[in-house]
């Protein structure tokens, strides 16, 4: 499993903003992040899932 914190996120997502990255993750468009150690990750499992769901539809 791999997690990726949030600069990781916002390139794999084309430089997303924070807000809208935070934005998303409230509609449901990306999931939840957990806290480790204090710092936020997303599984980058996940986030593949979100993406290939949004771009099925």
């Amino acid at each position: 499993m791999n997690y990726l914190n949030f600069s990781e996120l916002r390139r794999k997502l084309g430089d997303r903003g924070r807000t809208t990255i935070y934005r998303d993750v409230e509609a449901g468009r990306l999931p939840e992040p957990i806290k480790l150690g204090g710092r936020l990750y997303w599984v980058e499992e996940d986030i593949d899932k979100a993406l290939a769901k949004q771009f099925t539809k």
